[in-house]
C-alpha cells in the first residue's frame, strides 16, 4: 500500500486534505485519521494545517512505515502514531474536532460501533469525512483508469465501493445521537460520511 499510496494515488492527499480542511472551515486543533496506514492522509492534513493530526491503525507493520514517512517529512512534533482499533479510539470523550479517514471504512465489520466512537470522541463544533474518493473528478478517472490497468480485477471493487447499496449502507449505519448532525454527501471528491457536533 505505501508504494501504490507514493506512486498512483500520491496527487490524492493533498487534493482530499485541502477539500476536508476547506468544508470545515478550521487550520487548527486536533485531528484523527482512522486506518491511518503508511499515513499519507495524516502528513497531507498536516502540512496544510496547524492541526495536531492523531494517525490511528491497528497494524503494527502500517505504523513502522507511517513512522518512517512522518520522520522523514519533518513532522514528528504534529503527528502521533496511536495503536488502536476504530470501535474502541483510545482518546477521551470531545477531544478532536476533526475525523477523517480515506479508504478504511470498507474494512471495518461494525460500522455503526465505528461511528458511535466518532461520534463520542467528536468536541462541539467537530466534523468528520470518513469514506473513499480521489479528491476530484479528474483524479478519480486517472487513477481508476491506472487502477485497472495494473489490475482487471481491481475494477470490480471499486464499482461495489461506490455502488448505491454502499451509500446505503453508510445511511443505515449512522447512529442516531442528540446533537449530532449526519448525512451521506456523494460527490466528486468521493463518498463521505459528514458528522457535526452541535456547538452547545
Amino acid at each position: 500500500m505505501d508504494r501504490i499510496a507514493k506512486t498512483i494515488f500520491a496527487p490524492i492527499y493533498p487534493v482530499l486534505a485541502e477539500v476536508f480542511l476547506s468544508r470545515f472551515g478550521r487550520r487548527e486543533g486536533v485531528c484523527i485519521d482512522l486506518g491511518s496506514g503508511p499515513g499519507h492522509l495524516s502528513l497531507a492534513v498536516a502540512e496544510a494545517s496547524e492541526m495536531h493530526v492523531y494517525a490511528l491503525d491497528i497494524s503494527d507493520e502500517a505504523h513502522e512505515i507511517a513512522h518512517r514517512n512522518i520522520r522523514d517529512a519533518g513532522l514528528e512534533d504534529q503527528i502521533t502514531l496511536l495503536s488502536g482499533d476504530a470501535e474502541a479510539i483510545p482518546l477521551p470523550d470531545s477531544s478532536v474536532d476533526l475525523v477523517v479517514s480515506r479508504g478504511s471504512i470498507y474494512f471495518w465489520k461494525d460500522l455503526n460501533a465505528v461511528l458511535r466512537e466518532v461520534a463520542r470522541i467528536l468536541r462541539p463544533g467537530g466534523m468528520t469525512f470518513i469514506g473513499g474518493g480521489f479528491g476530484n473528478a479528474g483524479l478519480n478517472d486517472q487513477i481508476v483508469s491506472e487502477m485497472i490497468a495494473r489490475n482487471p480485477e481491481w475494477e470490480e471493487r471499486y464499482r461495489r465501493n461506490t455502488s448505491s447499496d454502499t451509500r446505503s449502507r453508510f445511511e443505515s449505519a449512522i447512529p442516531e445521537i442528540d446533537g449530532i448532525g449526519s448525512r451521506v454527501v456523494s460527490d466528486d471528491s468521493g463518498i463521505w460520511i459528514v458528522m457535526t457536533r452541535m456547538r452547545v
